[in-house]
């Protein structure tokens, strides 16, 4: 598979949202591009049903659920050498017009991008603050603990970057829901760390392109809206506490000296009280969802 620019997704029962990626790919960009669907176990018949009906879309199974990283690692692996950029982004991302041909202009622009990430709007056209500072162990601790009993914390404001000038910018990482990225740097790296299962692998990403010295440049002329969780929505129970796993994974990995256990110690409790008042609260709001739907 030999281009300049190839497209990575990931699947695992995509739905309605994997034909709609498609159908908008062909306005994003006035390239050729080859698409790999790394499925990680779909029931659903989509991701066949694609590559059966495009030509240029091709299903590669991982022979199981190996998380985000790791199929996206697996997919770019299949890559032919040549191909300069890879466009990472979930399978529930529409595009906008023109939007990979913004990004690569901007890379362009931005000989060092090692990553490059549009405005990500969500489905009511408000928009996901997508370019984010690196967390560290304080500021994520106070995000990670305090970001939905509290939102407008100051260690949540300042690691959202809400209150930023929307501008062409080097940032501390980018949403990997939709993510272009240079081949050179993904490979310098070794691409995404796939002890991350779900969460928190771009958030690792940025930071370990930044300490290698390329830029994570974030490219708000490029707009994508993202529907946000097909899959996290529907098994709470399984997607949150990976979430808040891998937020501890992060903070554990970059402190690591014994004089910093306490730390881990207060962090990895604060998250595990979290992640199960958290689950809670999503399987209620799920069972009452279904239960109202049953109703009507």
């Amino acid at each position: 598979m030999s281009s300049q620019l190839a497209v990575v997704t990931v699947t695992y029962s995509p739905g309605r949202h994997l034909q709609e990626f498609l159908d908008s790919l062909e306005d994003a960009t006035r390239m050729s591009t080859q698409v790999v669907m790394a499925d990680n176990g779909s029931t659903d018949g989509a991701p066949e049903a694609a590559a059966a009906a495009n030509s240029n879309v091709r299903l590669l199974r991982t022979g199981g659920n190996i998380g985000y990283g790791g199929a996206i690692n697996r997919a770019v692996a299949e890559l032919d050498p040549s191909c300069e950029f890879v466009m990472i982004a979930n399978p529930d991302i529409r595009w906008g017009a023109g939007s990979i041909d913004a990004l690569l202009d901007a890379a362009v622009r931005w000989p060092r991008a090692g990553a490059l990430g549009p405005l990500v709007l969500e489905p009511d056209g408000s928009v996901y603050p997508s370019a984010r500072h690196v967390p560290g162990l304080v500021s994520g601790a106070g995000h990670a603990v305090l970001g939905t009993v509290w939102p407008s914390n100051p260690w949540t404001t300042r690691y959202r970057q809400e209150d930023e000038q929307v501008s062409e910018r080097s940032v501390g990482w980018l949403s990997g829901s939709c993510l272009l990225v240079r081949r050179a740097a993904f490979d310098s790296i070794n691409g995404f760390d796939s002890r991350y299962f779900m969460y928190m692998e771009d958030v690792d990403l940025g930071d370990r392109l930044g300490r290698a010295g390329w830029h994570n440049v974030f490219v708000p002329s490029a707009e994508v809206t993202h529907a946000k969780g097909h899959a996290a929505g529907r098994h709470p129970e399984l997607m949150l506490p990976a979430h808040h796993q891998s937020a501890y994974r992060f903070q554990a990995d970059r402190h690591p000296h014994w004089w910093q256990a306490p730390l881990r110690w207060a962090l990895k409790g604060g998250l595990a009280v979290r992640s199960k008042v958290a689950v809670a609260a999503a399987v209620r709001s799920r069972a009452k969802n279904e239960g109202d739907a049953h109703d009507d």
